[in-house]
């Protein structure tokens, strides 16, 4: 069952019957609300303010944004600088190209002066979908949550993603929000809470749970649809939405381990580094239980619609259901 606490779409186990809108219009959304909130938070593009929809935000305030072209290593320098004299800069592109092209320079100026720079990396995953391997990010939450400083949040949906980017605009700290291009399911509500470095249960109950599915991203929402139909089988799955994945949530994921016995990550990245990495590390030390992983193994993108993509790299409803299946033979 869905829980209650967590003030989900009563719609939610009806895919069809959920609007759908991709996670960077959430960012939008929020952007704009929190430069009116705020009037140091600025905002600078590396030549795509339309696909990374911060092109409202330029009209609104067009003497808060900058169009930096296509530099990516510029981008994150002279953001650096503006958040050391007080402002608040969101820096937008494709993933693949910051934090992919510029990793040196958010090392340098934004994370090792602790800057409030946000590095906002967009149509991040295979979900993509037809522009291939080169623009599917599948490796940016690996190289951005091992720096020092960083937090690091993958939204869910795009009512998540709007939440996250007000959340972020308040941190004072550097940030990194990973967001999709395609339309997916907005199954959260304006009631739904989020907080940085928070877990929410939205399936199922500890009490009694078989199973712990630990999701992030588009995935949460195919763990929740997945954990619905094992119920018809009488296994108890509870899904947890692991949005910040640093710092991570170790007392919520602690006690899912403990409750389930087992655990289930799902991810739209490598599995190396992203968040069945981050998992695996936390009970390593905290309290050991088998783990599988639903994630990218190893691999690069290719072109595709994403409900091909998804089937091919077993990241759809049924492949979860089977990773259930295989963490509760190894309990």
């Amino acid at each position: 069952m869905l829980n209650p606490i967590a003030k989900l779409n009563d719609k939610t186990l009806d895919p069809k019957s959920l609007d759908q809108k991709a996670t960077r219009d959430g960012f939008g959304i929020g952007l704009v609300e929190a430069g009116n909130l705020d009037e140091n938070v600025v905002a600078l593009s590396a030549d795509l303010k339309e696909s990374t929809r911060v092109e409202e935000f330029s009209k609104l305030f067009p003497n808060r944004f900058i169009e930096m072209g296509v530099a990516e290593q510029n981008l994150a320098t002279v953001a650096s600088g503006l958040a050391n004299y007080g402002k608040i800069p969101f820096i937008t592109s494709y993933a693949t190209f910051s934090p992919g092209r510029n990793w040196e320079q958010i090392r340098t100026t934004i994370a090792l002066n602790n800057v409030p720079v946000k590095i906002i990396g967009c149509h991040a995953g295979v979900s993509v979908g037809p522009d291939g391997a080169t623009h599917q990010a599948l490796e940016d939450v690996a190289i951005m949550r091992v720096m020092p400083n960083m937090t690091v949040i993958v939204p869910c949906d795009m009512n998540e993603a709007k939440r996250a980017t007000l959340a972020i605009a308040k941190s004072g700290k550097p940030a990194y929000l990973r967001l999709g291009r395609e339309k997916t399911a907005v199954f959260t509500t304006d009631e739904t809470q989020f907080e940085i470095g928070k877990s929410e249960i939205m399936f199922g109950d500890l009490a009694d749970a078989d199973i712990g599915i630990v999701a992030c991203g588009t995935l949460v929402h195919n763990a929740i649809l997945a954990a619905n139909e094992l119920a018809g089988e009488g296994i108890n799955a509870v899904v947890l939405n692991m949005a910040t994945i640093k710092p991570i949530d170790r007392e919520g994921l602690v006690d899912l381990a403990k409750s389930a016995g087992a655990i289930v990550t799902c991810e739209e990245h490598q599995i190396a580094g992203g968040l069945g990495g981050a998992v695996a590390e936390v009970l390593a030390e905290e309290h050991p239980v088998p783990i599988e992983f639903i994630g990218v193994r190893d691999q690069f993108g290719q072109s595709g619609t994403m409900a091909e993509l998804f089937n091919h790299y077993k990241l759809d409803v049924e492949s979860i259901k089977n990773a259930v299946r295989d963490a509760l033979k190894r309990k």
